[in-house]
């Protein structure tokens, strides 16, 4: 199994506007990345992908939210990265997923 399918199924629910678009990005970032066999590798490999992606890095970062402005395309919190959306929610549903 390769790291982009387990973005095939994109969550319900986002933090913020700009969320959807780093799962695109990430999942495009990760193509043809075979999924290692332990959890904690593959939560390293998405946070470094993300820290590559956003430029922030999950494990230390205090503030609630970022803007990028490559995620930006409309509406009111456009571009805006919900850090605590990806570090309790979406990074932890995607290390499940690589578990089967």
């Amino acid at each position: 199994m390769m790291m982009n399918q387990l973005f095939e199924e994109r969550p319900k629910q986002w933090g913020l506007r700009g969320d959807p678009y780093v799962w695109d990005v990430l999942q495009e970032r990760l193509r043809g990345t075979p999924v290692p066999t332990e959890a904690g590798e593959v939560e390293g490999l998405l946070l470094d992908a993300f820290r590559a992606v956003v430029g922030v890095d999950l494990r230390t970062a205090q503030e609630e939210s970022v803007y990028r402005e490559e995620f930006a395309h409309g509406g009111m919190s456009s571009g805006s990265v919900h850090l605590p959306t990806w570090r309790e929610r979406l990074v932890p549903l995607l290390v499940q997923r690589a578990r089967g």
